[in-house]
């Protein structure tokens, strides 16, 4: 396939993605007509899976492209990174709308925790610009390393390789967490920039290595701290050494007391739980 064709396969493949979730972001369509997402997997033939491949309770299974054509990986499917630990390349979709969320501007610094080999990062990069930052950080050092080698041409990409744990200072304007977690982490929190946003995966452990929960859009946007906005259900891998297992019952219980969160608030001040809390953890509580 000529390059100029698969260019324009990539621009379809972004107007879809522009089309199924409206942008509000500038330049989001554009990030993904650019980035060649090819260049951040391993080598074709590719194990993908779509959503409709999802049965519920059931890990699903992936489907091998035909053949190493590039076209194959510019549709709406996750692509495996790591089949035996259900590790993918997520939906486009899916991620897509996280990113959109986080209302990234020209020149925001940003934290991305779980990068995978970088793809999402550069998506994120490319709208920025050279004049922002990305901080991405990737538990697994070989994927740390190959996603550095696979971002080397965007200086203003920091790739590192750690559980983002240890920030080394500095704040962020947006938070992507791509993998499970129990709680958000007080590093985090605290990195965060007045009127600054955070993408957090809330979820409890469903199978060896995924969790299923909430997405939840947090906004250091009001007088007295947080804002909390549920965004949509997630399944996704769980975050390595991130997790609190003391707080997966806590969490469970929250979960399954309404079809959709009751909060609205994260509280950062200590007090005692009642009936506004909906999920009330040492280091913060998702309130009404």
């Amino acid at each position: 396939m000529s390059r100029v064709d698969l260019a324009q396969q990539r621009r379809f493949y972004a107007e879809e993605l522009d089309a199924v979730c409206a942008f509000r972001t500038p330049g989001l369509a554009d990030a993904f007509a650019a980035v060649e997402r090819e260049r951040f997997l391993l080598r074709g033939p590719w194990d993908v899976l779509s959503l409709s491949d999802y049965t519920p309770g059931l890990a699903p299974s992936a489907r091998k492209t035909a053949d190493a054509d590039p076209r194959h990986v510019y549709h709406n499917v996750g692509i495996a990174i790591d089949v035996e630990r259900r590790l993918f390349n997520g939906h486009p979709a899916t991620l897509a709308s996280w990113i959109d969320a986080l209302a990234l501007t020209a020149g925001a610094r940003v934290l991305h925790i779980g990068a995978g080999l970088g793809y999402y990062s550069a998506i994120m990069a490319h709208v920025v610009g050279p004049s922002g930052a990305v901080v991405a950080v990737e538990v697994d050092e070989g994927l740390a390393s190959a996603a550095r080698a696979n971002v080397e041409s965007v200086p203003w990409v920091d790739m590192r390789h750690g559980d983002g744990t240890h920030l080394g200072g500095g704040t962020f304007d947006a938070v992507l967490v791509n993998a499970g977690v129990t709680h958000p982490l007080d590093e985090w929190l605290d990195a965060v920039a007045p009127g600054g946003r955070v993408m957090l995966p809330l979820t409890v452990q469903m199978q060896p290595t995924i969790g299923k929960g909430f997405m939840m859009r947090l906004a250091r946007d009001r007088p007295d701290g947080w804002s909390v906005r549920p965004v949509g259900m997630v399944a996704i891998y769980s975050a390595v050494g991130l997790r609190d297992a003391a707080l997966e019952p806590a969490l469970g219980q929250a979960m399954t007391k309404s079809p959709w969160p009751a909060t609205n608030v994260l509280r950062r001040d200590p007090h005692a739980p009642s009936a506004a809390c909906w999920f009330h953890a040492p280091n913060c509580c998702f309130s009404t």
